[in-house]
């Protein structure tokens, strides 16, 4: 498949490739899942300590993550730190007021030892609390020499900006109705299953994806938000072999018929995003139609900001590609 370099479109998930193994500090594979939820957690370790081996990682569970179990790793040891918790939780009818707190994995030789120039990683899994929030794994990584401790949290919010020792991010996000209706019955223009895409740190633009039932023939004919200095409606398609992609000035609405914008088609794209879109948190977002008597209208929507589509499976992957559009020249 040809990518068109004109336009130099990166036709990667701005996600992704924030997960590709050239990290520069430990990180989570997926970094969101559902309130609630079981979650496995895949710490990736990219590199050692300044040219030294990988011996031990050591990850502190944090509150609220509740019965923590590792997944045992060849060649390597395992161990975990029981303690009291500060706020039991019930499982299963019975009170737990006691749980692991720290897991530790420790190569068993020399051998063992995950070399600098190696990539690897270290997985437990455990039940989530029932509330959406930012929950941090701090992570202990010691080599054959030194040792890297990642545990930095921010003041406030969960930018890592800035940061030069990292703890691991995990948003906890609310659940989506999978068919979110966001407008009332009577509007003559009807949107649902829409949502934005949650950003990374350092990422200035993400799409936001819905469904879009007019009950007369009209055209979308613009989108803003206060979060985005550019808001437009874009087309991505396939001409041959050449993934092509533009802006719209228009998207024409059928009577009684459903478009969808999805990442791969039509979609909104958000560009020189203001903020960071934190999964969980919700989004402004003005749409503008023309009916076919040149009739202007508006409709303003809260859109929910999550790392999926509405009822998507969770874990913190992206559930469609969309394409980063920070290098789009138009």
């Amino acid at each position: 498949m040809k990518i068109l370099s004109a336009t130099k479109i990166i036709a990667a998930c701005a996600v992704t490739a924030a997960a590709m193994p050239a990290f520069s500090h430990i990180v989570l594979e997926n970094r969101a899942a559902a309130a609630g939820s079981t979650y496995k957690a895949v710490f990736q370790v990219g590199h050692g300590c300044n040219g030294s081996s990988t011996t031990a990682i050591s990850v502190q569970i944090p509150p609220g993550f509740q019965g923590a179990k590792p997944y045992p790793k060849a060649g390597w040891t395992l161990s975990t730190q029981l303690d009291k918790l500060a706020k039991p939780y019930t499982e299963h009818g019975k009170q737990v007021s006691e749980d692991v707190t720290m897991v530790t994995w420790t190569a068993a030789s020399k051998d063992a030892a995950l070399k600098e120039t190696y990539f690897d990683e270290f997985m437990l899994r455990g039940k989530l609390p029932d509330t959406a929030g930012p929950m941090w794994f701090k992570v202990l990584q010691t080599c054959e020499s030194g040792s890297n401790n990642w545990n930095e949290v921010p003041a406030s919010g969960t930018s890592t900006q800035g940061l030069k020792s990292p703890a691991a991010l995990l948003e906890v996000t609310g659940l989506t109705p999978v068919a979110q209706q966001l407008t009332a019955p009577g509007q003559p223009v009807q949107v649902s299953g829409a949502w934005v895409r949650a950003t990374v740190a350092g990422q200035k633009s993400s799409g936001a994806f819905m469904k879009i039932t007019s009950k007369a023939a009209t055209r979308l004919v613009g989108v803003s938000s206060p979060v985005a200095g550019v808001a437009e409606v874009h087309e991505m398609k396939m001409d041959g072999d050449v993934m092509k992609m533009r802006a719209l000035d228009g998207l024409d609405l059928p009577a009684g018929k459903t478009v969808e914008l999805k990442a791969g088609g039509y979609h909104v794209m958000m560009m020189d995003l203001k903020q960071p879109l934190t999964a969980g948190s919700t989004v402004p977002v003005t749409l503008m139609f023309k009916d076919a008597k040149g009739v202007k209208s508006k409709l303003d929507v809260q859109l929910p900001v999550s790392f999926h589509a509405p009822g998507a499976a969770t874990g913190g992957k992206p559930a469609e590609t969309e394409m980063d559009h920070s290098a789009h020249k138009h």
